[in-house]
């Protein structure tokens, strides 16, 4: 049999084992609950930063709103104010439409003549002053076929400027009518271009398209790999046109060919 000292030993030993455990679970328990209030107040900081953000967010869409309304305001203003641009623009696009009209059917008789030689004695083919004729004025002639130009519509330009050669061929504005021909050439027919700028050359050497024209005469010869046409064409620019725009623009070519 057992001793009574041994089993009173044996109790108390598994007595203290037992308080050791409880006290494990104790510290187990505290440390959950001080996991868990963290977790708490870490969710609890976000949930007030996602209002935070909510709140400035909402201030924001109400700022752009607010702006959009004003824009769609300001831009319907605009629309109306456009609508009635448009309005005039049409009537003085029917206006021009019209004279437009008027001139191309006096000149599309001619529109497959060549270009004539210009007559600059000051009379007309029908014998009568130069500009004695009924239609559009040489000014009005002249501006007309030029918005022809500057919209593309080449052909339309064409007649026009060539009318305009044959009527007023001493009009100041006739060595631009002329250039401007060789102009409506130029992607269509580089002979044809070429004959016209020799044409100012010729007929107008004395005016500010003639180094002009001498210069595009350069251009299309080195566009047909003539390069030495091209440096002949240059040098007469610089040497009969020394302070024109297109002198420094030879210069520049001639350096690049190489004399």
């Amino acid at each position: 049999m057992f001793k009574p000292t041994l089993v009173v030993a044996l109790g108390l030993a598994a007595g203290c084992a037992l308080r050791g455990d409880v006290r494990k679970v104790e510290l187990q328990v505290e440390a959950l609950r001080a996991e868990r209030a963290r977790a708490e107040t870490e969710r609890a900081a976000q949930a007030d930063s996602l209002r935070s953000l909510l709140v400035a967010v909402q201030q924001a869409l109400a700022a752009q709103q607010a702006y959009l309304v004003q824009m769609r305001g300001d831009v319907r203003t605009d629309l109306v104010a456009v609508q009635q641009q448009l309005v005039q623009v049409q009537e003085l696009t029917g206006q021009s439409q019209q004279r437009l009209s008027e001139l191309r059917a006096r000149i599309e008789e001619r529109a497959q003549q060549p270009v004539p030689p210009l007559d600059t004695t000051g009379r007309t083919a029908g014998g009568g002053p130069s500009g004695n004729t009924a239609g559009p004025g040489p000014d009005q002639m002249y501006d007309l076929s030029l918005q022809q130009f500057r919209r593309g519509s080449l052909a339309t330009a064409r007649l026009g400027f060539r009318e305009f050669l044959r009527l007023f061929p001493t009009h100041e504005r006739a060595p631009d009518a002329l250039f401007y021909l060789g102009e409506t050439w130029g992607g269509e027919s580089a002979d044809s271009a070429a004959a016209v700028y020799q044409q100012v050359v010729k007929t107008y050497p004395n005016s500010s398209r003639a180094p002009a024209a001498l210069y595009k005469l350069g251009l299309l010869a080195e566009q047909r790999s003539d390069k030495a046409a091209a440096r002949t064409y240059y040098a007469r620019v610089i040497a009969g046109y020394p302070r024109s725009d297109e002198a420094n623009l030879a210069r520049d070519k001639l350096q690049r060919l190489g004399r």
